[in-house]
């Protein structure tokens, strides 16, 4: 993705300063642009659990790269284990990061202690580009879905716009580049599609109204914030044509977990009968669980998430301000579950498919063996 001209990835390693590794800091956007600068592990889960670094791809790509600035300290298989045990810890809900975190401790283990952290850089390196080819792919399935509606809609022949609603931020900044969700919309704006998003303000941290918004403005994408719980009022009149989230963890049976008001989305699409489609790679499936609301732990965050607000004060400097009574009770789950029957399907780079155990099998066949109880 470019900003102001230059290609930047959400992650990367420096050519110049080749052990370490940097991050676009997401809780200044979009007041401020900032690159840090993470050299330890512990920057690594402290970035993760502080949101510098967000979004179940993005997270898993950064927490490998934490792996390796682990192992140029110490490459033993105590540093090893117990680094990939604190790093798991900081975000439960997103699968990707312990997609990510296994797959780095199962390709390390065998490897010699004198050559695992540059075995590790090149197996996040590796990592990073499967991300970006993955979502690469999820966009090009993704716009044919897009142009389809159009087509079925005469929006082409009248050049209206296809409205597209969108929750939370799904873009490049929460993978390596391109993004889920988004990625159809910027490979369908760039295709000459006529498109409009709408984008939810995603309360409570913001981050349709902080960084979709970003997102979309930088790539010249028409778009409008707004608030929650506007999606509804515009569904039902006829201004919207499609729904497109991402999706934070996956069963295999097609339950969603994602950004916390996703559900509320689906069950609005739902009555209006308008497409729930949800985008993610197949490293945010997990194939062990079947039930989303049983078995999907979904992170408690803290209550100043929802008591205060960040902005730009009269000076133009980011500051807090306090917007509740100081004695209030807060609850913050910053995901929720939606089943699922009100999923129209699912985006993955792999193709489209129904949000059934039978869809997702007809992509992923080599799953088999976990549908034994479940078809």
């Amino acid at each position: 993705m470019k900003i102001n001209g230059t290609l930047y990835r959400s992650v990367w390693v420096d050519e110049k300063d080749e052990w370490s590794v940097h991050i676009i800091d997401q809780t200044l956007l979009p007041f401020s642009f900032k690159i840090r600068r993470l050299t330890t592990a512990a920057n690594v889960a402290e970035a993760i659990c502080t949101m510098q670094v967000r979004g179940a791809p993005l997270i898993g790509a950064v927490a490998a790269y934490g792996i390796a600035l682990a192992l140029r300290t110490n490459a033993d298989d105590k540093t090893l284990e117990e680094t990939a045990e604190m790093l798991i810890k900081t975000r439960p809900t997103a699968v990707n990061l312990q997609h990510a975190i296994q797959r780095m401790v199962t390709y390390l283990r065998p490897a010699p202690s004198n050559k695992r952290a540059q075995a590790a850089y090149e197996e996040a390196a590796r990592l990073c580009e499967e991300d970006i080819n993955t979502n690469k792919a999820i966009g090009t399935y993704g716009v044919d879905l897009l142009q389809a509606i159009a087509h079925k809609k005469n929006h082409q022949k009248t050049n209206e716009p296809l409205h597209i609603l969108t929750h939370c931020n799904a873009g490049w900044l929460a993978t390596v580049d391109y993004g889920t969700a988004l990625s159809p919309i910027y490979m369908a704006h760039d295709a000459g599609l006529n498109v409009h998003v709408w984008v939810d303000e995603t309360r409570p941290r913001n981050q349709g109204a902080s960084l979709t918004a970003w997102e979309l403005k930088s790539h010249g994408v028409p778009h409008t914030v707004i608030t929650d719980n506007a999606g509804g009022h515009f569904m039902q009149h006829e201004q919207v044509d499609i729904v497109i989230v991402g999706a934070d963890r996956v069963t295999r049976t097609g339950d969603v977990a994602n950004k916390i008001g996703t559900y509320l989305k689906a069950l609005a699409a739902y009555d209006n009968a308008l497409p729930f489609w949800v985008a993610l790679p197949s490293t945010t499936i997990d194939w062990t669980i079947t039930n989303g609301l049983k078995d999907i732990p979904i992170e408690e965050r803290s209550a100043t998430e929802v008591t205060h607000l960040t902005g730009h004060d009269p000076q133009g400097l980011i500051t807090q301000i306090h917007i509740m009574p100081d004695t209030v009770k807060v609850a913050n789950p910053a995901f929720d579950v939606t089943p699922a029957r009100l999923i129209t399907g699912l985006i993955t780079e792999k193709g489209c498919c129904a949000a059934t155990p039978q869809g997702i099998l007809s992509l992923f066949p080599e799953m088999k063996e976990y549908y034994t109880e479940s078809l």
